[in-house]
């Protein structure tokens, strides 16, 4: 049979990478494909478990889309920003600050950044099952491969990922999983990101800050490697690490609702966004990211049947876990707060600017 066709569509070119040094942070590589044997998981779950416990990021490889399959990605993810009209574009705007959902579109100048400056980036949220809402003229003929890139996403880089993180709990290797279904009511989403170069004016306000240090609200944050150098991540010695692109891979962080889970073991670990260093700044950076949160009937409490959290302590931030707040609860607040909502500055912390969101104190760095 023939191979089927897919839609024709303008090829989004890539910035070159940077030759710029910067200070990297050193994280691991886990070559997803050793996760089909016992032995394999066993080794890859120590791994897991000390990057989560300790940077909160990690690299993965093999994880089964080849080169060519994420070029097609990056040229589809560039569709809902480069070939639909800005008046198109208002008939998808998400009211996140209403729902505490982000599905459609998050349009430029959105979230305050710092000094009076708004964000000059764009989002396009779709949920893993594309048939929740509408989409512009211009992506509906792409809902197959999305789905297909979604199902990839949750099946073969999500759930070998939380089964490894079960096992570094030592509990039963779908643990995790269990609380992530495919077909369960959720916010799991792929969300198509494009920043757009801001002007020296903007720069100089923010301080080269184009998203403050921030942690994700969900469980897993799934981001494919791209080549603009701007992702940091904020070391124990509370200095910024840059995130190094790796052709083909894909960059793995835990949220706020793991933190919550694992009773503090895996970290949600502060990253932010800066201006590309001076070789790339004149380039837009495109992104696709597979956002990942637990069922939203799921009670935000760490699992406390770990015999590894047993042994080493983990820390309760309610002290009932009925208190505790389910998914659902947690991404709204998140979600409708991010950007809208005025920061006070930390007593203790300098550069940090804190929130109060479902009595968990959330904190921006500077």
């Amino acid at each position: 049979m023939p191979a089927p066709t897919v839609p024709q569509i303008p090829h989004y070119e890539p910035a070159p990478e940077t030759t710029q040094t910067l200070d990297y942070a050193d994280l691991p590589i886990i070559d997803l494909s050793k996760a089909d044997t016992v032995e394999g998981r066993a080794q890859l779950a120590v791994q897991v478990r000390d990057a989560m416990s300790n940077q909160g990021f990690f690299y993965i490889v093999g994880h089964g889309y080849s080169p060519e399959q994420m070029k097609r990605m990056f040229d589809i993810a560039d569709i809902p920003f480069s070939q639909v009209s800005d008046e198109e574009k208002q008939k998808y705007v998400a009211p996140t600050k209403q729902t505490g959902s982000y599905q459609g579109y998050k349009l430029r100048q959105y979230w305050h950044i710092d000094g009076g400056v708004r964000d000059q980036v764009e989002n396009y949220n779709i949920n893993r099952d594309v048939n929740k809402r509408t989409h512009p003229e211009a992506v509906r003929p792409l809902l197959p491969e999305i789905t297909q890139f979604a199902r990839h996403s949750h099946k073969n880089v999500l759930n070998p990922v939380l089964r490894l993180m079960a096992l570094g709990l030592e509990l039963p290797e779908d643990t995790l999983v269990n609380l992530h279904g495919w077909d369960t009511r959720s916010e799991t989403y792929v969300r198509f990101m494009k920043y757009y170069p801001r002007s020296a004016e903007d720069e100089e306000k923010t301080k080269n800050v184009w998203l403050k240090g921030h942690t994700d609200f969900g469980t897993i944050s799934i981001l494919y490697s791209q080549p603009v150098a701007a992702l940091q991540i904020l070391a124990r010695d509370g200095t910024w690490k840059w995130i190094k692109h790796i052709e083909n891979a894909i960059v793995v962080n835990a949220g706020d609702a793991m933190e919550f889970l694992s009773g503090g073991f895996y970290r949600a670990t502060i990253h932010r966004v800066v201006q590309p260093p001076p070789d790339q700044r004149q380039y837009t950076r495109l992104g696709i990211f597979y956002f990942c949160t637990a069922d939203d009937d799921v009670r935000l409490a760490p699992l406390a049947t770990s015999p590894l959290l047993q042994r080493v302590g983990f820390r309760r931030w309610f002290e009932k876990d009925e208190d505790a707040p389910l998914m659902l609860e947690w991404r709204k607040a998140r979600t409708s707060a991010y950007g809208q909502t005025t920061l006070a500055k930390s007593t203790e912390e300098d550069r940090v600017e804190e929130e109060v969101i479902n009595g968990v104190v959330v904190k921006h760095y500077n």
